[in-house]
């Protein structure tokens, strides 16, 4: 095994996650006013609520499928389904909320860049990461593409394998079992991670915002300035 491939997919997972984990902690702790989404919708409401709608549902499907279809156990979904035929429901399903959030993403980074209103209040790492994110489901999507080249499932097999093993931190053999795979899937799997590593110092913390905490924060205090 080449010392890359164990650095990027053996060890690198777990650098991401901790950035993750303390990274989302500091900012929660230090500047929790920072913590939102930011919304533009009051500068232009056109198309808003359409290319959100799409970008969300397809996401959280996307994400739902990746989370069970890589850390259920072969030894639990062979009861119900083949590793051939899961295949074939990963692709048909993931190419279909797939192509929904990537329509609503397209929408969404058209309307940051071309908007003055919106660009103007658009921060550095509110562009870099719908960027970052378009480029993680085009890569997505053309996993498909490439899965069509073996329908046996022995891809889906190994990158199961390699997110089972990282989970239960075993890095050598997670590094081993993604290293046979293919680039378009590596570079798939190593943007994902990096979305870990950017996830505390963007917009994307509102994923995991639960209103209860605000009601422990102080009043936000904004003056009119003169």
């Amino acid at each position: 095994m080449s010392k890359w491939n164990l650095l990027l997919f053996g060890i690198y997972p777990y650098v991401a996650l901790a950035t993750c984990l303390i990274g989302s902690w500091a900012r929660f702790d230090l500047s929790q006013y920072s913590w939102k989404a930011g919304s533009s919708q009051m500068l232009n409401q056109g198309g808003m609520r359409v290319a959100s709608n799409l970008f969300h549902v397809g996401v959280l499907f996307v994400l739902a499928g990746h989370f069970v279809g890589l850390l259920t156990p072969a030894s639990v979904y062979h009861h119900v389904i083949s590793t051939q035929n899961k295949q074939l429901l990963a692709m048909v399903s993931g190419g279909f909320f797939g192509l929904l959030c990537l329509i609503g993403l397209l929408m969404l980074v058209n309307r940051r860049l071309n908007d003055p209103r919106v660009r103007a209040t658009s921060s550095p790492s509110d562009i870099l990461i719908l960027l970052v994110l378009l480029a993680q489901l085009l890569l997505g999507l053309l996993t498909i593409v490439a899965s069509t080249g073996h329908m046996d499932g022995s891809v889906m097999v190994s990158l199961a394998d390699w997110a089972q093993n990282t989970v239960l931190l075993r890095p050598m053999e997670a590094a081993a079992a993604i290293e046979p795979v293919g680039l378009i899937y590596k570079l798939h799997v190593f943007l994902g991670l990096t979305l870990f590593v950017l996830f505390p110092f963007t917009r994307l913390v509102h994923m995991i915002s639960a209103p209860i905490w605000y009601l422990g924060r102080r009043y936000q205090i904004v003056r009119q300035k003169y």
